[in-house]
């Protein structure tokens, strides 16, 4: 009897040590064909992500005639980091990125607030038609992006009610921040688990609704917080789209990605300087997910948290 009992203990230490497989599963042949299954193509999907940056990485640093070579070489025989510093002067990216930059802080600060106030309006608040807007907000979801784009746009062409043209300018991308559903339920599905003991102590200590926000709620969200600036500067940063249709012609307002499409799609450069260009776009995400990486992962967590 205690050697049944101590065998449900080492499993249940195992387990939890382990993971989902145990290193009692693991006497099984087939779990062990399972688990090496497993493995195999969790190397192979790494192998498949992980090999293209790699190759751009190295190109980059090639010379002209290698770097054309066929076969392709994955080490260079030749370095040359110099064209780094080249390529970077050449296509002025210290402006595309201080562009970049300028739309990221814009819509990291415009996501932060107007997303926090509405999942908090719908978590605490919830004033007379609050369900019908969490409705809403859970339908957009569903809707492709491309059925809003055409509408998003006329409505920068001439913005409803002021009727001003604010396209040529950062604030379309700053006021699509501030409007994602997704980034609402995260809100929510946070300040649904905030005791409600400390919103009336506030309001007994004379705090309005947007003080509570301010100083009760936005202090206690930290994690999701994190959360959500680290899910808007990669979206930021990536955005291609949005900054390509509504920029136009001001070419000094240009951000990285537009950059890196009108000069692929110029003659001037060859394709070896397109490459080290590429450079510049992969480095600062690679970055934040490296530092980040537990932040990004707990973001999918919050999401699934139940309101």
């Amino acid at each position: 009897m205690s050697e049944m009992i101590q065998s449900k203990f080492d499993r249940k230490k195992d387990a939890q040590s382990m993971g989902i497989i145990s290193k009692y599963d693991m006497r099984n042949p087939w779990i062990k064909i399972l688990y090496g299954f497993i493995w195999f193509c969790m190397i192979l999907a790494v192998l498949v992500c992980f090999i293209p940056p790699l190759w751009v990485m190295t190109s980059a640093l090639k010379d002209s005639r290698e770097f054309f070579s066929v076969p392709a070489t994955i080490i260079p025989r030749s370095w040359h980091p110099e064209k780094l510093w080249d390529t970077w002067n050449m296509l002025n990216f210290g402006k595309a990125y201080l562009n970049t930059l300028s739309v990221l802080c814009g819509s990291l600060v415009v996501s932060l607030v107007c997303n926090g106030m509405l999942g908090y309006v719908l978590s605490r608040l919830k004033p007379r038609g609050s369900k019908i807007v969490l409705s809403l907000v859970l339908w957009t979801l569903m809707l492709p992006q491309s059925v809003s784009q055409v509408p998003l746009f006329k409505n920068f062409l001439s913005l409803p009610i002021l009727g001003i043209n604010i396209t040529e300018t950062y604030l379309p991308m700053w006021l699509l921040a501030g409007a994602n559903a997704f980034y609402v339920l995260v809100f929510k599905s946070f300040f649904d688990s905030i005791p409600q003991s400390l919103i009336e102590a506030a309001r007994l200590d004379g705090c309005n609704n947007l003080s509570i926000f301010f100083r009760i709620m936005m202090p206690l969200s930290k994690p999701v917080l994190m959360v959500i600036t680290i899910f808007t500067i990669n979206a930021s940063w990536s955005d291609f789209f949005w900054p390509y249709l509504v920029l136009g012609s001001r070419t000094e307002l240009y951000t990285v990605m537009v950059k890196i499409f009108y000069m692929a799609g110029s003659t001037g450069y060859s394709e070896d300087i397109q490459v080290v260009a590429l450079i510049f776009t992969i480095i600062p995400p690679a970055i934040l997910f490296l530092f980040f990486q537990r932040y990004i992962m707990s973001g999918f967590t919050l999401s699934g948290i139940k309101g």
